[in-house]
């Protein structure tokens, strides 16, 4: 096990996740809290971290449920990947920790789960950052257009015994189709790809991917525990907290949503910020253009 996990147990899970703060940091350096995506693991925010860090920020990076180091408490407890859990998974990490009012940046599945906390618990952060995916598409009945129905064949196909039999099969493999076909051609080195892999080796990934894709669309039932959340969250609640959306120009997988419909959910400041070049990984295709960005959006609206 790598030995830069600190590990805290939430009422479900033994969460594993980085701490890195600034050189002399007091207790009251404000938190910066990275949940990174699918397929992906802590490791997509390593060339983000050094920015903040050095801008005076505490960083926690915590791997979610399904991804190494991160495992579950108790064999018995449902192995779902409904997007509520996800948020409420980020909701008892914040309890866990102890931090007041964190600054959340989330990257595609890590986007939807600081939406999704932050849709439950009115004024949990002070600021939204949110990279590839937009706020509020948590609804099966959700409209999409065919061209984003098209990029989302991958949902589709794991509702289908063949698809999760080829994923239970080959599940590198095709967590690479994604790496391959998301972000223009050339954009990581191929040892990176399989050491962030490792983190899929966890023996939850397998069952709450499969589920994560089917449920969302109502392929799968949801887990009774997080009923609540999810009749919540299928009309998300407006936001009051400053909102930023970074994305990529080349993104392959997620459309950037039409920036006067986005900010229809919030009453407060937000954003949207498209970085040239970069597909739906902006924070490992362009980390310095992203933490800027950050920290920037961070100073301008304090």
């Amino acid at each position: 096990m790598p030995t830069h996990f600190q590990f805290i147990k939430t009422p479900l899970l033994s969460v594993g996740y980085e701490a890195h703060a600034p050189v002399n940091a007091g207790p009251d350096a404000p938190v910066i809290m990275l949940l990174h995506g699918w397929p992906d693991s802590t490791r997509t925010w390593a060339s983000v971290v050094p920015y903040l860090t050095a801008a005076g920020y505490r960083v926690i990076v915590p791997a979610l449920r399904g991804f190494a180091p991160t495992t579950f408490l108790h064999r018995d407890t449902p192995r779902t990947g409904q997007l509520a859990a996800l948020g409420r998974d980020l909701l008892d990490l914040i309890a866990a920790l102890k931090i007041d009012k964190p600054i959340l940046v989330g990257h595609d599945w890590g986007a939807r789960a600081v939406a999704n906390a932050c849709g439950l618990v009115p004024n949990l952060a002070s600021h939204m950052v949110l990279i590839s995916v937009a706020y509020g598409a948590n609804n099966p009945s959700q409209a999409i257009s065919m061209v984003q129905a098209r990029r989302y064949w991958y949902h589709w196909y794991m509702a289908t015994p063949r698809g999760q039999a080829e994923v239970a099969a080959n599940r590198r493999a095709f967590a690479k189709i994604m790496w391959d076909t998301w972000s223009p051609a050339g954009w990581y080195e191929a040892d990176e790809f399989e050491v962030t892999a490792e983190a899929f080796d966890n023996p939850d990934w397998l069952p709450i991917t499969l589920h994560s894709y089917q449920h969302r669309w109502a392929h799968a039932p949801g887990h009774t525990h997080y009923a609540a959340d999810d009749a919540r969250l299928a009309n998300p609640p407006k936001q009051h907290m400053p909102t930023l959306l970074i994305h990529g120009a080349e993104d392959g997988v997620s459309l950037l949503p039409d920036a006067e419909k986005a900010a229809g959910y919030f009453t407060g400041h937000y954003a949207q910020h498209v970085i040239e070049g970069v597909g739906h990984f902006p924070q490992r295709e362009a980390p310095d253009a992203v933490a800027n960005t950050i920290l920037d959006f961070l100073a301008s609206n304090p």
